[in-house]
């Protein structure tokens, strides 16, 4: 079981990194097991050219339980998203260059304009900057991610959490795809929200999907 869920964190690094979701050695992903256990990417290696026996099994403490490898310098950021939210099993921390951009220009990614955005993350909420690494930065997600599957990271990319790492990945890339389109529709002309109405009718759907609560979905688009 935990070697298909290392081969499952190559795979999908792979693939992220093939998408320019990542550059180097950035970003890192990771996998709950069992109660108190994450399987996590080292540190100073890319997501792309990982292997099986490179993966670390850490505890909440942060502490190495198998492998060779340092770990991340994000840990703490994984595991306080799985310390807040027992149903998180998977996370992916990327820096996709869109979206990414954005914080840099100090324009959200909040605007509820895309439908199936609204129906399936809600909003994107962006953090408060913080050094990288650094328990700041720690504190800063921790503010944002018990309400939130995507948050973007102010001048550092991205966290996505889900029930599988490919459910994370999924959001990745639809918070990518999003920060396109919004880019694209202002360098088209003034962006176009969605109606109160509509917003409402996104919040039931996203209700009924099971994945938030309906008047969540309503406030974030205030």
């Amino acid at each position: 079981m935990e070697w298909q869920l290392r081969k499952e964190i190559v795979a999908i690094g792979k693939e992220i990194h093939a998408q320019g979701l990542v550059a180097a050695s950035d970003g890192n992903l990771s996998i709950r097991v069992g109660h108190d256990r994450v399987l996590i990417t080292p540190s100073g290696m890319s997501i792309g050219r990982l292997k099986p026996q490179d993966i670390l099994l850490i505890d909440f403490a942060g502490r190495c339980l198998s492998g060779i490898h340092k770990v991340s310098s994000e840990y703490r950021l994984h595991l306080c998203a799985y310390e807040l939210r027992p149903d998180i099993k998977a996370i992916v921390h990327a820096h996709p260059p869109t979206a990414n951009g954005f914080t840099f220009a100090g324009i959200p990614l909040d605007a509820c304009v895309i439908p199936e955005v609204v129906a399936t993350l809600g909003n994107i909420p962006t953090s408060e900057y913080a050094t990288p690494s650094t328990e700041d930065g720690v504190q800063a997600l921790s503010k944002l991610i018990k309400d939130h599957d995507a948050v973007l990271l102010q001048r550092h990319g991205s966290v996505t959490v889900g029930k599988t790492l490919l459910d994370a990945h999924h959001k990745l890339e639809k918070l990518e795809h999003s920060a396109k389109v919004l880019l694209t529709a202002r360098t088209l002309g003034q962006v176009q929200k969605l109606s109160k109405e509509e917003i409402q009718k996104l919040g039931q759907l996203r209700e009924k999907l099971g994945l938030g609560k309906a008047e969540d979905v309503q406030k974030a688009c205030q």
